[in-house]
């Protein structure tokens, strides 16, 4: 299974990068000689986007997803690229495939879907964002550029420490801000305990300024 896990390092993160790199890239190009339906969402999108008018937005959402493809690919600044397509998922499912009006869980759920019936559609950029986590998680892999420069910088062996609270907190903090546009509740709850995780984490890790030695209470 350690050779398993050694092609897993090379192999997986590559067909997830060059799977989603082609997605994005096509849905950029598509955008780039097309024309620009932005006009038609009717102030959907979500704030500051809903502030920059439909023609930004459009050439936003081309060349991020046209160099966010590109990125992905090469395995380049990986971890960038792909929270930047994370955004701009999330914005998309908020202004074009989440349903405009729900009331239930089980309407809500009508929406999981690839064809829209009047329920919404929002069932593929959702696997979209799931594909995306590992790599803003994990980064583009052994086989990216990202490695490559990683190995020239610093060619020594570091062996990778215990994942403390603080890194976990910035970690849902970080998720859970785009998805506050969607479901507020949730997005809020994440970033709430994601602040209670670094607090905690900078508490445990803050030295005693107070505390004397014990030098001192002799």
């Amino acid at each position: 299974m350690s050779r398993v896990d050694v092609v897993g390092q090379w192999i997986a993160p590559l067909a997830l990068r060059a799977l989603l790199a082609w997605e994005f890239f096509e849905a950029g190009r598509e955008k780039l000689h097309g024309e620009n339906w932005f006009a038609d969402l009717d102030g959907r999108f979500p704030l500051p986007f809903s502030l920059l008018g439909a023609n930004v937005n459009w050439t936003l959402a081309t060349w991020f997803e046209l160099a966010g493809g590109i990125a992905l690919l090469l395995g380049l600044g990986t971890r960038y690229a792909a929270f930047s397509l994370w955004v701009l998922t999330i914005v998309a499912i908020y202004a074009v495939h989440w349903p405009s009006e729900w009331s239930s869980v089980a309407e809500l759920w009508q929406g999981y879907a690839i064809t829209n019936d009047g329920f919404g559609n929002y069932k593929l950029p959702l696997i979209y964002l799931v594909m995306l986590l590992p790599l803003i998680l994990g980064g583009g892999g052994r086989f990216s550029l990202d490695h490559l420069v990683r190995t020239f910088a610093s060619p020594e062996v570091v062996t990778p420490g215990r994942t403390g609270p603080m890194t976990w907190g910035l970690v849902l903090a970080a998720l859970a801000l785009p998805l506050t546009v969607l479901l507020p509740w949730v997005g809020g709850a994440l970033t709430v305990l994601g602040v209670a995780l670094v607090a905690n984490g900078m508490r445990r890790t803050a030295p005693r300024v107070f505390a004397r030695p014990a030098t001192a209470l002799r």
